[in-house]
């Protein structure tokens, strides 16, 4: 696939898959944005997992309309975080992400994906991540209150559900640093952790309670699918395509769970 093609795949597939309809609009309060500072947490793990996925031809179609879809979401949310930005604190954060960003989009859209430069994509989603933590947990300190923790540790569920198909990715398509093994079990660990937090949560309504539980099922889908290990091209496209699938599902699941924090007084 070349770059043009590459390129044309995304626009040409970009449309309603899992488009976070809720997060078009301006961002009215704290809570809302650090939602969305989180989210921008999520995207720089779902950007890499996407590129990996695309160059290894995993669920190809879904994979390209995800990647164009985040691409633009993350965009439009990081002029919406900036417009916001209520300290100097995070105005300057803000700011270097956006200098990050350009230089990992660049990584992201410049060639077709590539085993040179996934390798690349694997450093710099680190440095937008660690970034976009910062500007959350900045915005969560500044609000202080116990819901705007909760849509923090609900909305990095998100990430780490794309953080372990990154990792799982790389290592399937042989671009992985040696430590992708133990930085995928770490983040299973804290995933882990916080769902138990989640769970015991004392604000907890009727309504999370059962998409807690939803996510708690799927959990046992994707990390049976993390565990999958190949012993034939067939049956590593067949687990890497499972991956895929069930990454998607648990995010959307706790993206559906972090806007109910959200909404908490």
């Amino acid at each position: 696939m070349n770059r043009r093609h590459f390129l044309l795949a995304g626009v040409a597939t970009s449309g309603s898959f899992f488009s976070f309809a809720h997060a078009d609009s301006s961002i009215i309060h704290i809570n809302d944005a650090i939602n969305k500072s989180g989210r921008q947490r999520m995207l720089s793990q779902r950007l890499a997992k996407c590129y990996l996925q695309i160059g290894q031809e995993v669920d190809l179609v879904r994979s390209n309309k995800i990647f164009s879809i985040s691409l633009g979401l993350f965009e439009r949310q990081l002029n919406e975080l900036q417009a916001f930005a209520p300290t100097a604190g995070s105005k300057t954060t803000l700011a270097e992400l956006r200098t990050v960003w350009a230089r990992y989009k660049n990584a992201l859209t410049s060639n077709a994906p590539n085993r040179l430069d996934a390798r690349a994509v694997m450093v710099m989603n680190e440095e937008v991540l660690v970034l976009a933590h910062a500007v959350t947990v900045q915005l969560e300190e500044l609000s202080g209150s116990a819901a705007a923790h909760l849509v923090n540790i609900s909305g990095r569920q998100r990430m780490l559900s794309q953080r372990m198909a990154k990792f799982y990715q790389a290592i399937n398509w042989g671009v992985a640093s040696s430590d992708a093994l133990i930085n995928l079990a770490r983040a299973r660990d804290e995933f882990l952790r916080a769902m138990k937090e989640l769970s015991d949560s004392p604000k907890n309504t009727a309504a999370i309670r059962q998409e807690i539980v939803l996510a708690q099922q799927q959990w046992l889908f994707f990390d049976q699918a993390l565990k999958s290990s190949a012993d034939s091209n067939e049956s590593k496209l067949r687990f890497a395509s499972n991956v895929a699938t069930t990454s998607e599902r648990i995010l959307e699941t706790m993206d559906r769970i972090t806007g109910m924090y959200e909404q908490l007084a």
